[in-house]
């Protein structure tokens, strides 16, 4: 009998999959960056250990299908997840979920899968209603998870992490709470139509530091609530690759932006846009060593434009469009030195780079968006969250705002 319930489950599972329309479009909803974890960031692998780990994420766009993206690229060895399924959260802030909506998710066929290290998988096409602003929870089952983790730091959403297999519980009771994502690094939707995707790639101020806990009001969350509101741009998804701490020219928090560009934009399903906010980590590293010299400052300004034009060379090999962000104010922040004014001389020498046409498809001004009119090398009072670097959820709102959606109007 027990033989006979597996290879009905097989069948079943092998059935869903070849029943998939062959005029599915797939674009990405959801996204988040890959990056390897040093300690305390994470738990100790043994936490692991024959658990459920549920995780709530929050889509751009809909579809009828859905598969989702894993990946071990950080990892020492296989990653064997035995069980993943799928739900609508019941809200952003719980583990709770819409049971009726629980779907298992199959890979050939599958309901389990083994990542190689330094791999990445896409999941089999699920049949799921997926609305455009909802939220998705996303459960697996682990036995043996491999160290490293492959995970992304900053999620500003809480996942929830029990022990035993509880994939379809419908609240995870007396769970760990932790503000991270852990291998799951995309998820898909597929339909008829032809979905377009602008991806914000970028630092902390893309990635959404100081934004509110499962609120989803970073600048892209707010962008895709605009697209959303507009008839002419409602099929174009938005996805998230900043990484909290990154720089444009050297790795540290992640790989370096130049590093990771085509894993994280020029790979994703359905781009056609990118906008790029990121420089400010790079000029303050050298800021916090407190003895640059005005050639080491000038050298970096160079570096930097330099590596833009690489970005932007890359984005239209690639048939992208590509917006070019205004860095923002950072005086009154640890970045701020004795040397604060030779560097806020850098921030103001890049800006008018990233200003002048003929080097981006088009510019964005968040730095004019975001600063003090009577001091304008420091946040507006009202959108500063109180570290002098990052909005608060009014400026991100305020920087969405700024975006043009004429930009991702079909032409």
């Amino acid at each position: 009998m027990k033989r006979l319930a597996v290879l009905f489950l097989s069948l079943t599972l092998t059935a869903a999959a070849q029943s998939v329309p062959a005029n599915l479009h797939w674009a990405g909803s959801w996204a988040t960056s890959p990056m390897q974890p040093t300690p305390p960031e994470v738990p100790p692998t043994s936490v692991f250990q024959n658990a459920t780990l549920r995780q709530i994420v929050h889509l751009s766009t809909g579809g009828e299908y859905v598969r989702i993206r894993l990946s071990n690229v950080f990892g020492a060895g296989p990653m064997h997840i035995t069980s993943v399924h799928i739900a609508e959260a019941v809200n952003p802030a719980s583990s709770q979920i819409n049971t009726a909506t629980d779907t298992v998710v199959t890979f050939n066929g599958k309901p389990d899968a083994t990542i190689p290290s330094g791999a990445a998988y896409v999941s089999d096409p699920i049949k799921f209603d997926a609305k455009p602003l909802s939220n998705l929870a996303i459960t697996f089952h682990f036995n043996q998870p491999p160290a490293p983790e492959t995970f992304h730091s900053n999620s500003n959403e809480t996942s929830y992490l029990v022990h035993g297999n509880q994939v379809s519980a419908p609240e995870l009771n007396d769970a760990t709470e932790i503000k991270h994502w852990f291998w799951l690094t995309g998820v898909e939707v597929g339909s008829p139509k032809r979905d377009r995707c602008v991806v914000a790639f970028g630092d902390s101020i893309t990635d959404g530091w100081q934004s509110t806990v499962n609120g989803n009001n970073r600048w892209p969350d707010a962008l895709a609530d605009r697209l959303q509101a507009n008839p002419a741009t409602r099929s174009v998804c938005v996805l998230n690759e900043g990484i909290s701490g990154n720089r444009v020219l050297l790795d540290g928090s992640g790989p370096a932006a130049v590093a990771r560009l085509n894993r994280d934009v020029l790979a994703e399903p359905g781009v056609k846009y990118v906008i790029l906010l990121e420089g400010i980590n790079d000029i303050g590293h050298l800021a916090r060593e407190g003895h640059a010299s005005q050639a080491d400052i000038d050298t970096l300004v160079t570096h930097l434009t330099e590596a833009y034009q690489q970005i932007i060379n890359a984005a239209h090999a690639s048939g992208l469009k590509i917006i070019g962000a205004t860095l923002t104010p950072f005086r009154g922040c640890s970045y701020y030195t004795k040397q604060g004014p030779l560097f806020e001389a850098a921030r103001q020498k890049v800006n008018a780079w990233i200003r002048q046409p003929g080097h981006f498809d088009a510019v964005v001004d968040f730095d004019k968006v975001t600063r003090d009119p009577a001091q304008p090398d420091r946040f507006l009072p009202a959108f500063d969250s109180g570290d002098h670097l990052h909005p608060n959820p009014a400026g991100y709102k305020a920087m969405a705002d700024a975006i043009n959606l004429k930009w991702f109007e079909k032409k």
